[in-house]
């Protein structure tokens, strides 16, 4: 399999942002968004995931995280949909379950080329620090359509709601790993009885 590496820059009136990703990398993060609890967050997609992410965000925090958050989960998505190629030879499919002390959350993830975000959390705070629990969704969303991904998200059981968003981040990043992985019995087929994806 040939490399998988992208790098998508965005800039807009309210971001500019530049997103570097090797799907198959050491889980290594270099990242400065300027939302503190969303660096977190991220480190624990490129740790689990094993993706490599270098990330850079200026965003008009000076109103709110909202364009920064949403901006860097689509291109965040764009940067995976060029890195994943046509997608021939891989699992296609992912799943976690991740738990943390008393939150459980699971992911499931298709690369089939049709977006859609089925999201089922209700944070038991409506903050982290200082990131709005709304954005999360947000944040997904522009993953979703930009990826091209079907993505469903579970936080089964938490009363922590910093608990609740870990799990859901590592077990994103661990369905990630899983679904962009090669399957050596697939031998570079497309994972897909219609032949594209």
């Amino acid at each position: 399999m040939s490399a998988r590496i992208a790098t998508v820059s965005r800039d807009t009136n309210e971001t500019q942002i530049n997103v570097s990703v090797n799907l198959d990398g050491e889980g290594r993060l270099s990242c400065q968004t300027g939302v503190p609890f969303l660096d977190h967050m991220l480190d624990q997609v490129a740790r689990h995931g094993m993706i490599d992410l270098d990330i850079n965000a200026t965003g008009d925090l000076h109103i709110d995280d909202h364009h920064t958050v949403e901006d860097l989960g689509i291109t965040l998505g764009q940067a995976f949909f060029e890195a994943i190629g046509d997608k021939r030879g891989i699992y296609r499919y992912g799943h976690a379950y991740v738990p943390l002390d008393e939150a459980l959350s699971r992911v499931v993830i298709d690369f089939s080329g049709r977006p859609g975000l089925y999201m089922n959390v209700e944070f038991t705070r409506d903050t982290i620090g200082s990131l709005d629990t709304q954005l999360f969704w947000e944040f997904f969303q522009g993953f979703v359509n930009h990826a091209r991904v079907s993505l469903h998200i579970d936080n089964l059981k938490g009363f922590n709601a910093h608990h609740q968003a870990e799990t859901i981040f590592k077990a994103f990043g661990r369905a990630l790993r899983m679904a962009v992985a090669e399957d050596p019995r697939m031998a570079g087929q497309m994972p897909s009885t219609k032949g594209s994806l």
